[in-house]
């Protein structure tokens, strides 16, 4: 007994656009923007955490201090400067994004566009703090 060919199912939609539910943000700049804020947040607090607790250090022993601050002193910790300056500036001009997009009543309308303004107001001030940053972590910015 012969059984007629079945047809496939429609295909289901692969994004929030063709569906006209959800939110227009899911890979998209909306969401990386979300992403980032909150990963940048955490690493400002954690630097934040890790200031005040070694520079508590320094009521407890002062020799302690001074070796802690010795080791800051290294290309490592000067890369990880680098990165939280980084951080601070993308965490900073983003925050303002966030500001404008939920009480300007065209901000929904200009959140892409103002995504692409932070990564390049960031990016351009990273570019003149970089290299004078890196003279002083390798030695030649005396």
């Amino acid at each position: 007994m012969a059984t007629a060919p079945t047809t496939p199912p429609p295909p289901t939609p692969t994004s929030s656009r063709e569906v006209g539910t959800g939110t227009l943000y899911r890979g998209r700049e909306g969401m990386w923007s979300w992403v980032l804020h909150r990963v940048t947040g955490m690493l400002i607090f954690l630097f934040l955490l890790v200031h005040v607790l070694d520079t508590a250090l320094v009521r407890v022993s002062p020799e302690a201090y001074n070796s802690v601050i010795g080791h800051y002193k290294t290309p490592i910790m000067g890369l990880g400067e680098a990165g939280l300056v980084a951080a601070i500036l993308f965490h900073a001009f983003n925050g303002v994004r966030i500001i404008l997009v939920d009480f300007w009543a065209k901000g929904p309308k200009y959140q892409r566009l103002m995504m692409w303004i932070v990564i390049g107001l960031a990016v351009v001030l990273f570019a003149g703090f970089l290299p004078r940053h890196l003279m002083n972590v390798f030695g030649g910015g005396h």
